[in-house]
């Protein structure tokens, strides 16, 4: 899957692009409602080859995608199918340098909708830790609603977090158009 928006090109990641994720998620504050920790020298090929295994979406494996503005890669999206028939996850992390600008909405946005009209997706969904309110806010923006609220649901990081998920169908697309 590859795409464009009116600022960004989505596309899979290439081997050059390591330096622009790790700057991504290196950083505490990215990473602190994620599921792993920060990037360190140590890890980060490893866990960059892992985005670039991930190059396509089937009912076996994962996509991500690099989002690129102009030359760097600001954003990292991933699309998962859940199990559940015609239903994906999505995930989504940018960089912290550009924060207010609009470009997750962008690309965010996007991905739903090339997911609904392109791989014909019934429902997508989005599965947050409830005191990230900036991805709160980024679901609703692009038509989200949310769904559930489960309070300390999951164990994250040595401590019981609570989480909110979203859902999305097609028609729900439509509506905030």
């Amino acid at each position: 899957m590859k795409f464009t928006t009116e600022r960004l090109k989505i596309r899979p990641f290439k081997s050059t692009d390591i330096e622009d994720v790790f700057n991504i998620y290196n950083n505490s504050e990215t990473c602190r409602y994620l599921l792993h920790d920060k990037w360190t020298l140590e890890n980060m090929q490893e866990l960059f080859d892992k985005k670039l295994e991930n190059c396509s979406l089937t009912k076996e494996s994962s996509l991500s995608l690099a989002v690129v503005e102009s030359t760097s890669v600001i954003g990292d999206l991933s699309v998962w199918f859940t199990g559940t028939k015609d239903t994906v996850e999505i995930g989504y992390s940018f960089s912290a340098q550009i924060s207010g600008k609009g470009y997750a909405t962008e690309a965010v946005n996007q991905l739903v909708k090339n997911l609904f009209e392109e791989v014909k997706v019934h429902r997508i969904q989005a599965t947050l830790d409830a005191r990230n309110l900036a991805s709160q806010k980024l679901c609703e923006r692009i038509g989200m609603r949310k769904e559930a609220h489960f309070k300390q649901d999951y164990w994250s990081k040595g401590e019981w977090t609570d989480s909110i998920v979203y859902g999305m169908l097609v028609d729900d697309l439509w509506a905030n158009l």
